[in-house]
């Protein structure tokens, strides 16, 4: 295990020598000058190097690792991307700089709302939200100004079906909304007769993931849309599984009124850690006018930033997650139209494929083909005491980042795989030699599999005394202080 920086400082041993300020020999006020010591760990500029180093050595992601975490699409991201939010004009752009001194970045920003706007079968898109939980929130309050400009204050609920993101219910609550959930059937798909019971005046908004997080295609989709809109409420589509069908279905085309996409998942841009992200908001013309300020209007050729009078307000400074919106576009214009629809149909051959490698090993939800994903359930391991955990901990061994495990809720110790377009067939078949070997240790030999992972830095942490009582400070940091 990589020891702390704090255990390998040494006293004396400099990367760098700070410039010293004494106090009263300059003409900064005390409050900024630096008062020795600096209480820093000391190492010289080599040691901090390979410290660093070797830390990032230890991390596993998409450049070092097959990572097939189902519901948050981890797919390669060509480094080419990295160029276009690195040019100058873009990196060294002040956020405040005029309009006449942004035009390239305003026109940058504008084509890729037309370039959503085309994938989403949209009227109108805002970049302007953080991530995709950010752009449902963004939704919903779209919604609501959209039900008070019509007078019905008293459309107060929103529907979510059992198998939708979990993100769903906690945005309809801050907008403000009651949530109902509706029950899936065995098969997976929501459950119609459910849906209908639920719908009322007081219904303002349905949202479904589109596929589901079961990795399924509502086979009911059109009666779906059909009631919902029959009942006065709008329908949303939580996008964050898009990389199933990007360039193949568009959810304007599919009835659909408001619908986020994730940049950080469907377009290639990075994602883990906290960020950045995007979740870019696209609506159909009657919600267009509620949409967040700013906005970037085009003139001709020229650019500008207004904003409208029956806005919901801002959402995010400035414009959005600039960076990462600046790779989505530079994505979209490597891809094309073409490019885009393979994408897709490259994930849904993975996934199935892989799927199929994997039949009768575990048990799986829904019949037929999966979208982009599937979910596996370990239950059948409880017997010999392996859970979904322990599985994903042998994962880790095999050289894999493991999977989403315990999620969707409605599937008992769940595995979700999601393969990706960017992996071959040679990944996916290792892949599917190991997790079937696995499973064959937890059903003869499950006292090794629990004792994995054996080839980590750390192995299994106590993660109840951890969440109980964390230790937040370096010990060998807090010793030396």
């Amino acid at each position: 295990m990589e020891p702390s920086i704090w255990e390998i400082s040494r006293p004396g041993a400099r990367g760098v020598r700070p410039v010293s300020h004494p106090v009263g020999k300059t003409d900064l006020p005390a409050s900024l000058c630096r008062q020795d010591p600096m209480g820093l760990p000391e190492l010289s500029e080599l040691e901090t190097v390979r410290h660093f180093t070797r830390l990032s050595q230890l991390s596993r992601g998409v450049d070092t690792h097959f990572y097939p975490l189902g519901s948050c699409t981890m797919k390669y991201n060509p480094k080419v991307m990295d160029r276009v939010p690195g040019l100058t004009g873009f990196q060294d752009l002040h956020p405040l700089t005029d309009e006449e001194g942004m035009q390239g970045y305003l026109e940058a920003l504008w084509t890729f709302s037309e370039l959503l706007k085309e994938v989403l079968g949209m009227d109108e898109v805002t970049l302007a939200p953080a991530a995709g939980a950010h752009g449902e929130l963004t939704g919903i309050l779209l919604a609501r100004k959209y039900f008070e400009k019509k007078g019905e204050r008293s459309r107060t609920e929103i529907l979510v079906p059992d198998s939708a993101h979990g993100t769903n219910p906690a945005s309809a609550s801050m907008g403000g909304f009651t949530v109902r959930t509706i029950v899936s059937k065995s098969s997976g798909h929501i459950d119609l007769e459910a849906l209908t019971e639920a719908l009322s005046e007081r219904t303002a908004l349905v949202m479904l993931t589109a596929p589901s997080t079961l990795g399924l295609f509502e086979e009911e989709l059109p009666e779906v849309v059909r009631r919902v809109k029959a009942a006065g409420a709008l329908l949303y589509m939580d996008g964050a599984n898009m990389n199933a069908f990007l360039g193949v279905l568009r959810p304007g085309d599919l009835g659909f009124d408001i619908v986020h996409i994730n940049t950080h998942k469907t377009l290639a841009t990075p994602h883990g850690g906290g960020g950045p992200g995007s979740g870019p908001v696209g609506v159909r013309s009657h919600l267009a006018p509620f949409l967040p300020n700013p906005r970037i209007v085009r003139s001709g050729k020229t650019f500008s930033v207004s904003d409208q009078p029956e806005s919901i307000g801002r959402i995010r400074s400035f414009h959005g997650s600039s960076g990462v919106l600046l790779r989505a576009l530079a994505y979209i214009r490597m891809l094309g139209q073409d490019g885009l629809r393979r994408v897709s149909l490259y994930a849904l051959l993975n996934a199935n494929y892989l799927r199929k490698k994997l039949e009768g090993l575990l048990p799986g939800t829904g019949e037929g083909l999966c979208t982009h994903e599937f979910v596996l359930s370990a239950r059948s391991l409880e017997k010999k005491g392996v859970r979904a955990v322990d599985l994903a901990k042998g994962i880790l061994d095999a050289g894999y980042y493991a999977p989403t495990i315990y999620f969707p809720l409605i599937v008992p110790e769940a595995l979700m795989i999601e393969p990706t377009e960017c992996e071959s067939r040679t990944t996916l078949d290792r892949f599917a030699e190991d997790l079937t070997r696995l499973v064959r240790l937890a059903e003869t030999n499950p006292e090794k599999l629990l004792r994995a992972p054996e080839k980590t830095p750390v192995s299994r942490p106590d993660e109840v005394k951890a969440a109980r009582d964390p230790v937040l400070v370096d010990p060998a940091a807090e010793k030396r202080t």
